[in-house]
């Protein structure tokens, strides 16, 4: 069968950088289905994370440089780090357009030097590695403590196939590409079925401190933290929580340093407070206006406009396609329920394309 296009590997729920894990680890992975999937910014992971008790570093989030440094004040910290929020990563060698500003993350002792920085971020487009060409307007930024990170590790639960519940993955070597560890030293990679019926049983939060190096009464505190992760994937219907860096500082603190959340969609209608901070400022406007009518919607370059009621059709029809020489303009997967105005919503999505012809 032909290649599909790069577009086509975007559908479905985005699998983070330990599916590698379960896949050198012959665990399977979770089916990829037609899904819409939420997008968060790192100061709402946070605010999520906190709301259950993980340890994450103060902050506050700015959205005009006059405000920063009294937000930053507030935090009294001893030192500060300053991220431009947007989705994409690589912001720290990222440089801002058309203010020539480099560098999204910034590290810093003075409050007073923050003003500054944040003038030439907010309004302006992040330019890195993973945006798009012309890069992604900054509206708001975080401040928050900088902690010295002496241990570095890595943690998360997500839900497997194969277990039929949740797994908890670890490994020592954190901070770095998981994948990378799980090729070269497999052995540093832990895994840790829980059930679902019971959850994390205090054993099984020790064992895999443990498995992490934590040691004394550092072993309890990661347990402790470990569990409270196990809250929060529940508690928000998570299929995905990863913690890298999971780590420990110079003064005896475990801290949640990074967090990466998927969310389950077809838990949407209990989860509406959780939906509804969902950041589409970063996405093609007609795939956010095909999922405000439950299509599933993705972009590509050619100029055959796809309307195909299922996903395995979807694809078929575009191999077809590519296999007699053309190009499919989009993914548009209507789904097994549609109905006759979702029908009408994605007739107009194609009409609107200048690129079909």
């Amino acid at each position: 069968m032909a290649n599909f296009s790069s577009g086509v590997a975007r559908y479905g729920r985005t699998l983070s950088r330990c599916s590698c894990l379960f896949q050198r680890q012959s665990v399977a992975l979770p089916s990829v289905t037609q899904s819409r999937n939420l997008n968060l910014q790192e100061y709402q992971s946070k605010e999520l994370m906190s709301k259950y008790g993980c340890t994450v570093q103060r902050f506050r989030v700015a959205d005009s440089h006059k405000t920063i440094v009294k937000l930053a004040k507030e935090l009294g910290a001893d030192e500060y780090v300053l991220k431009a929020q947007i989705l994409a990563g690589g912001r720290g060698k990222g440089h801002f357009e058309p203010s020539g500003f480099k560098g999204g993350v910034k590290l810093t002792k003075n409050p007073e030097e923050l003003s500054p920085w944040v003038e030439q971020m907010i309004g302006n487009r992040l330019i890195t590695k993973q945006t798009p060409e012309k890069g992604v307007l900054v509206s708001k930024v975080m401040v928050a403590e900088a902690f010295d990170i002496s241990r570095e590790t890595y943690f998360a639960i997500l839900m497997d196939r194969a277990h039929n519940g949740p797994v908890m993955v670890g490994s020592p070597e954190g901070g770095m590409d998981i994948e990378e560890v799980a090729e070269k030293t497999p052995e540093l990679i832990f895994k840790i079925p829980i059930d679902i019926q019971i959850g994390i049983t205090d054993e099984q939060a020790m064992e895999m401190a443990s498995n992490l190096k934590f040691e004394g009464t550092l072993q309890r505190e990661a347990a402790e933290e470990i569990k409270r992760m196990y809250e929060l994937f529940l508690g928000v219907d998570a299929t995905q929580v990863e913690i890298n860096p999971f780590g420990e500082t110079p003064v005896g603190k475990v801290v949640c340093f990074d967090a990466k959340i998927n969310f389950d969609d077809n838990a949407e209608y209990r989860q509406k407070e959780l939906f509804k901070l969902e950041d589409t400022s970063e996405s093609d406007p007609r795939e956010v206006q095909a999922a405000s009518h439950n299509l599933n919607f993705i972009a590509m370059d050619g100029n055959i406009g796809c309307l195909v009621n299922g996903a395995g059709l979807a694809m078929a029809t575009m191999d077809i396609i590519k296999l007699h020489g053309g190009e499919p303009a989009n993914f548009l997967d209507l789904g097994g329920g549609v109905q006759e105005n979702q029908v009408y919503e994605a007739f107009k999505l194609l009409n609107a394309d200048k690129s079909v012809s």
